[in-house]
């Protein structure tokens, strides 16, 4: 059952100040308010409906037919739907603000009432994987209906061996709410209300503002604001690893009652992937560092005149950069018309999150950082969350967001089951829509100098995109395992943190004094655990993707079209196939990395 509220997806890279009539979301399409009674409906109608499915099911699975089967899936997909609508709403109308009393205890009473009525659920997937393959089989084969869930009923059977009790999983999902959703609330309300003393600001900034500083074209400012980063995380330092501690330990119990055999794997089972195509990915990044992060930084810090970078200079503006503000309706257009020259299509799919109510673009108090497309449910509409303040990076945060939006309202045809992608293939859509963006702005450069601007920008996206969430998902890998050893000091976290970031940025760096606590501020690391390999799987693959379109693969819009369209009713190998690409083949990965270094080259041909 789907209680999960939509995640931000951390961008550190937005920018402050200078803009007007940024759009807000309007929650309408939802609900009408949250004392309306028509959220208060369709609680009832939760409740309701969870209490006769289990009347009506608990026990019996075995002896349906195929048609009694198919009646019984559909029902717990209208329910998935209810569920996930009232849990939309509360979880976006939070995410507007939330350090508000009021939206953090209406969304906290709707998911404990989710929770409740939800609970009677759980017996359906413990009672269908206790179904006999052969019979389940041959009911598909009597029904297409049916067997058009086969993907579904897949992704299930493979927690078989991981599933435990009727009564032990009952327990776990009400606990569900006490457990790691409230700690990731305490983050969430903790990071939002940090306010850092940044020298030489009239005013102390909220995090979105002060990350937005490590952009700034003056390296004193980019300074001043690594040195409050550091200084509020450190005095927090305490709570965070108290966070950190908690969930990986509640992880580690999780995971040895269910006999997972790695703390990856339940991602990995989610995301519907081997583990070793993702210890391919993550073994090819890491021996691409020299010739990815660590050439580039060098070329960088040549370029500003340094003989080493600080953090602050890491995503600093070029010398030869000019600043400028991108207002929003000139971002519009970018994208819109980037989309539109790949597929008018494309374009014609993103429209109404502009004119609808369908985007929330401006910093406001209390507002999530960040930056996120929330599906909903199928029979509604994806809403995209942005922290739009002007920069080009912000543009291609539009252009990514976007494509997320696109690839859910294609799904959504598929249904509220099938729909969903898992984590490693919902990337594709988004980072394609960045690549289109900027393959247009980079046709369009007018001089060398526009033209290096724009590919040293993409290749530092790539970089934080690829390299740096790879250095992520290692961070992650050796928290979980040190902590299996016991309770953790934020001095063993900071160390941990330290060896991946050295091994990743290479030798053109110099770490500041409180670098260290810089893993205080990733919300992936506490809402998604091992999440961050996904954003490194789907920019590989969109660059073998785009290398396929580049070349003239043709019908590759039609393809392409139909991969977005297929939702999760594909495994990747499927989905990849017409296309010519295999992500389990050791050397597919190659070929993303060499679209980076080729860029590279690039930025090294322009010194020549």
């Amino acid at each position: 059952m789907t209680l999960d509220l939509p995640q931000p997806v951390f961008d550190a890279n937005a920018s402050g100040g200078g803009l007007s009539d940024l759009p807000d979301w309007d929650l309408t399409d939802l609900y009408p308010s949250p004392d309306g009674p028509e959220f208060a409906a369709d609680m009832a109608e939760l409740e309701r409906a969870c209490a006769a499915f289990a009347r009506t099911y608990e026990g019996r699975l075995g002896r349906q037919d195929a048609a009694g089967l198919l009646a019984c899936v559909q029902e717990y997909e209208r329910i998935e739907v209810i569920a996930g609508r009232l849990m939309s709403y509360a979880g976006l109308r939070y995410y507007q603000n939330t350090i508000d009393p009021e939206r953090a205890q209406f969304m906290g009473n709707a998911q404990d009432r989710v929770t409740t009525a939800t609970t009677p659920l759980v017996f359906f997937s413990l009672e269908f994987n206790r179904l006999d393959d052969d019979h389940l089989a041959r009911l598909m084969a009597q029904n297409a209906d049916l067997a058009r869930y086969k993907p579904v009923f897949d992704r299930m059977r493979a927690m078989r061996p991981h599933q435990l009790s009727d009564e032990l999983e009952r327990f776990l999902h009400d606990e569900s709410v006490v457990g790691a959703s409230a700690w990731n609330k305490l983050f969430d309300e903790t990071m939002a209300g940090l306010m850092f003393p940044v020298d030489g600001e009239p005013e102390e900034l909220n995090l979105e503002a002060t990350l937005n500083l490590l952009t700034d074209p003056a390296r004193p400012r980019r300074e001043a604001a690594a040195r409050a980063l550091a200084e509020v995380f450190q005095k927090n330092i305490k709570l965070f690893t108290r966070i950190h501690n908690t969930l990986a330990k509640e992880k580690e119990i999780h995971d040895r009652w269910r006999k997972m055999p790695t703390p990856q794997h339940s991602r990995h089972l989610a995301n519907h992937v081997e583990p070793e195509v993702v210890e391919a990915l993550r073994n090819a990044v890491v021996a691409a560092y020299p010739k990815l992060s660590h050439r580039y930084y060098r070329l960088k810090a040549k370029w500003m005149g340094l003989d080493k970078l600080q953090v602050w200079d890491r995503n600093a503006p070029l010398p030869t950069e000019t600043p400028r503000l991108v207002d929003w309706a000139e971002a519009r257009r970018t994208v819109t018309e980037a989309y539109a020259a790949f597929d008018p299509r494309m374009a014609d799919l993103a429209a109404p999150f502009f004119d609808k109510g369908w985007i929330d673009a401006g910093v406001k108090p209390g507002k999530a950082p960040g930056a996120f497309a929330h599906p909903t449910v199928t029979t509604v509409h994806p809403y995209v969350m942005l922290n739009y303040l002007g920069k080009p990076r912000d543009v291609m945060t539009l252009a990514h967001e976007l494509g997320h939006g696109v690839h859910q309202l294609l799904a959504a045809g598929q249904g509220e089951l099938l729909s969903s992608t898992p984590l490693t293939l919902a990337e594709t859509a988004s980072v394609f829509g960045e690549m289109l963006t900027f393959r247009k702005l980079l046709d369009q450069a007018q001089s060398p100098a526009e033209k290096k601007t724009l590919l040293a920008g993409k290749v530092e996206d790539m970089i934080n995109t690829v390299v740096r969430q790879i250095a992520f998902y290692d961070f992650e890998c050796k928290l979980h395992a040190a902590r299996a050893q016991g309770e953790l000091t934020p001095d063993d976290i900071n160390a941990l943190w330290m060896s991946v970031q050295a091994q990743s940025l290479g030798d053109a760096f110099e770490f500041m004094p409180g670098y260290e606590t810089f893993w205080t501020y990733i919300p992936h690391f506490v809402h998604s655990p091992f999440y961050v390999y996904a954003y490194a799987f789907g920019d590989g693959l969109v660059n073998a993707l785009y290398a396929a379109y580049a070349a003239g693969l043709p019908d590759f819009q039609e393809k392409y079209f139909a991969m977005l369209k297929a939702g999760g009713s594909m495994h990747h190998k499927d989905l990849l196939a017409p296309f010519g690409l295999d992500a389990s083949d050791p050397t597919f990965w190659d070929k993303g990395l060499s679209m980076i270094a080729g860029f590279i080259d690039e930025l090294e041909a322009l010194e020549a």
